[in-house]
């Protein structure tokens, strides 16, 4: 029979020396294979992910720069929390962690993101890039 059994606190490592002793009473033979995992970042990340896709479009568009040298030199394009994802984001965060969408991106992964797209378009455009939300900032 495979399980997994994840160990993520104190009480689920204890729980699983427990369960993996009572195993190997029992049938004398326990295969483990042990895997590490960045921790995946969390709701709370996601959603601030979005607010910042949202505030940098704002940011982007009140600043005079819209997508037309992305796309189309014609046409005035204005930035949106899902141009901005697909874009500025997401180029950064595939050169980076070598992931392709954010729902595979870690805890980590979105500090090093914002950091590294503010630096370029701080350097590239003078754009001053938002501040990643957080719950001190939430509602400015």
């Amino acid at each position: 029979m495979r399980e997994s059994i994840i160990i993520n606190s104190l009480t689920a490592l204890s729980s699983a020396i427990t369960r993996i002793s009572n195993e190997w009473r029992e049938h004398k033979y326990i295969e483990i294979e042990v895997r590490h995992r960045a921790k995946q970042r969390t709701l709370t990340q996601n959603a601030a992910m979005h607010l910042f896709f949202t505030h940098l479009a704002a940011e982007l568009n009140a600043a005079g720069y819209d997508m037309r040298k992305t796309l189309k030199p014609e046409a005035e394009i204005p930035w949106t929390p899902a141009s901005v994802k697909v874009h500025l984001w997401r180029p950064i965060q595939e050169a980076l962690t070598a992931k392709k969408s954010t729902t595979e991106i870690t805890a980590v992964d979105p500090t090093v993101v914002h950091q590294t797209l503010a630096r370029h378009l701080g350097d590239k455009l003078g754009i001053v890039c938002p501040p990643w939300p957080s719950k001190e900032t939430r509602g400015r």
